[in-house]
């Protein structure tokens, strides 16, 4: 009897529906070589739910949410909704809620056509971005008073727990440790990206790493603070390996990444809780001006999936679907990643019957 995973498939607003449905294409192809059988619930939250109904997200959602394997995430934000009240809602609350501390951002490259970097290749850039996930400034601690005059005050507060800090630094010693050292070094390397000469909060963050480091002498270590992080990741990407930084500063050094290998149409991340229910997305937003126009590309979500498939422990079925992304990229069949130069249900339609193709040629 096969295995059976219960997913929760939430597509959101604008582009959300077309790159989920593209990725549901293609998990059902691996499904089918694989042998195991997923159990989809279509979650209806976002936009056009909160405009018939004046509901964000319910607290009965969550709890429905507990009790599967994973949710397969689209996007959120519609222009016709307050800015962020749907985000805050659905997205943080998830992360919030189901205590999804990790964000886990790959930031690997698969040709070098993709990257605006000079004389940089794939060998190059391979990054694993541990982001703290329910801390910092998204702690949802905010106010302002006066709000409208001159003498306006707006607040958020930057919050570092020691509990939440630790253990974000824990999960990334051991996925260092996991990916190895890279050729040509001796250890594994874990950096970690703060601001503490100056947010002096983050204090806790260095002092945790340098405590949590004695632990995994086979882990090399640094440390950077972010301006320096995001001038060293244009300059030379290939000095990171694996890395650890807090929230906010782990949004922003991420998209800087997305750029170097072709931009969000191909950058994922999964919202982690180990050993839980967690949920995967591709880190572009709704990008409503393309909603219906199927020209989105669903490579972000697809990939977000092999996190998914990795998270569920399906680890073989994630390997082979990133590499047959990266063999469509590398031999040219995937021609761009912009809007419109392959449609979204082209690009996903390509990746299924290659992933099929792959599998018929190791029969």
């Amino acid at each position: 009897m096969s295995t059976v995973y219960d997913i929760g498939v939430l597509p959101g607003d604008g582009i959300g529906e077309e790159v989920v449905n593209e990725a549901l294409k293609v998990l059902d192809a691996i499904q089918q070589v694989y042998g195991f059988q997923t159990r989809r619930e279509h979650l209806p939250y976002g936009a056009e739910h909160f405009l018939k109904t004046g509901e964000t997200m319910p607290e009965a959602a969550f709890d429905r949410i507990r009790d599967m394997h994973a949710v397969i995430f689209g996007a959120i934000g519609d222009p016709r909704i307050e800015v962020g009240k749907l985000e805050f809602a659905i997205i943080a609350g998830m992360r919030h809620k189901l205590d999804l501390f990790v964000n886990l951002r790959p930031v690997k490259l698969y040709h070098e056509s993709l990257c605006p970097l000079k004389g940089k290749t794939p060998e190059h850039i391979d990054i694993m971005f541990c982001r703290e996930n329910t801390e910092d400034a998204y702690a949802g601690i905010y106010g302002a008073t006066k709000k409208g005059s001159e003498h306006e005050i707006s607040l958020q507060q930057m919050v570092y727990t020691r509990r939440g800090t630790e253990r974000i630094i824990r999960y990334a010693f051991d996925l260092a440790r996991k990916r190895g050292p890279k050729p040509g070094k001796e250890k594994a390397q874990l950096t970690m990206i703060d601001k503490a000469n100056a947010v002096r909060a983050q204090d806790i963050w260095t002092r945790v790493f340098e405590e949590v480091a004695k632990e995994y002498p086979d882990v090399a270590t640094e440390h950077a603070y972010i301006d320096a992080a995001c001038m060293w990741m244009v300059k030379n990407p290939e000095w990171f390996d694996t890395a650890v930084t807090t929230n906010l500063f782990g949004d922003i050094i991420t998209d800087l990444g997305a750029m170097l290998i072709g931009g969000m149409g191909i950058a994922a991340s999964g919202n982690i809780h180990p050993g839980k229910v967690s949920m995967f997305e591709g880190i572009h937003g709704s990008a409503p001006k393309y909603k219906g126009q199927d020209k989105a590309s669903p490579l972000a979500t697809i990939l977000a999936m092999a996190l998914m498939l990795d998270h569920i422990g399906q680890q073989e079925a994630k390997k082979e679907l990133e590499a047959t992304v990266a063999d469509l990229l590398q031999t040219g069949r995937i021609r761009s990643l912009r809007a419109g130069d392959h449609k979204c249900s082209e690009l996903g339609t390509m990746v299924r019957d290659e992933f099929l193709s792959r599998a018929r040629a190791r029969a």
